[in-house]
């Protein structure tokens, strides 16, 4: 029993101890979202800001647009656009981070010990810029000036540049140029745990190539994959840098369309409606990041 309150009081004390920092962690991370989650049930003031006045139009706003004549509602075919747009290119950059990024991990994986460190520093060098620095470098690559263009021009295989940049296809190589070290850095975490033997194993049971990779590699790195798959396509999902310079404000993501909301539109509840979606998308994305992961510890077991 003394025991037992002994180990009550340290508990308690520990909370006690805990609260202050619990309460300032609290404020800063929720204070903002329910500022954004109130002004998205408010109604936008005519040059900006919120007229403290419930309404559900900012909502309703999300998918559905209001004709300024008929004051008729129709599906507002601009934000699903742009919203399909950002879930289709967070999973293509997603697909081409971890068809690039897995084959990346296991070559550094399989370097000897001593090599190993120096690869992965190759591949964090990118990281030692600013994201803007980074998404101008891709801009001067694929620009109808650019590295590709001209390479190609001057091998005589094409005779006018290919027009790359301001479109999806340049979002995409973006943002899989900024991501892939977040896609191959928890595969290698994986892989340097991964036990070599069972691939020679399953060789000497004239496995296939493809076989000792599907049934015997993915499966034991699965998680690795995973949680770099999540790494990539949350950020993907918000990004904002990148469809801004590569889509030269024509290929517009959910992300620009917010910002679009409190600048220039004026409309700060639609923009705090739109936040808000986003942010459930990603919660939905780690959601089931945390019950794959679940499923497989309950598995391992």
């Amino acid at each position: 029993m003394a025991s037992d309150q002994l180990r009550k009081g340290e508990v308690r004390r520990n909370w006690l101890l805990s609260t202050p920092a619990l309460i300032i962690l609290l404020s800063a991370a929720s204070g903002p979202l329910l500022v954004v989650l109130v002004y998205s049930f408010l109604t936008p003031g005519e040059y900006g800001g919120v007229v403290w006045q419930f309404s559900w139009d900012a909502w309703i706003s999300v998918i559905f647009e209001r004709d300024i004549f008929d004051d008729t509602i129709s599906i507002a075919d601009a934000h699903l656009t742009i919203l399909w747009r950002s879930v289709s290119l967070s999973l293509m950059t997603t697909v081409v981070t971890f068809i690039l990024g897995f084959p990346t991990a296991y070559f550094i994986a399989t370097r000897p010990p001593q090599n190993r460190n120096l690869w992965l520093f190759l591949i964090t060098i990118p990281f030692w810029t600013n994201l803007l620095i980074r998404t101008f470098a891709v801009l001067e690559v694929i620009r109808n000036e650019g590295v590709i263009n001209t390479a190609l021009i001057a091998m005589g295989i094409i005779e006018t540049p290919i027009q790359i940049l301001y479109t999806d296809t340049a979002i995409m190589i973006g943002m899989t140029y900024v991501y892939l070290p977040l896609m191959v850095l928890p595969i290698y975490a994986s892989m340097e745990r991964l036990n070599f033997n069972l691939v020679e194993a399953a060789y000497d049971l004239y496995a296939t190539r493809l076989k000792v990779l599907w049934r015997v590699i993915v499966p034991l790195v699965k998680p690795g994959i995973v949680a770099g798959s999540i790494l990539v396509f949350v950020p993907s999902l918000g990004t904002f840098v990148t469809p801004r310079v590569l889509g030269g404000g024509k290929k517009l993501m959910l992300s620009n369309l917010i910002e679009l909301q409190f600048g220039s539109g004026r409309n700060w509840p639609l923009g705090a409606a739109l936040s808000i979606t986003l942010l459930a998308m990603v919660m939905v994305a780690l959601i089931i990041y945390i019950r794959t992961t679940q499923r497989d510890q309950a598995t391992s077991k």
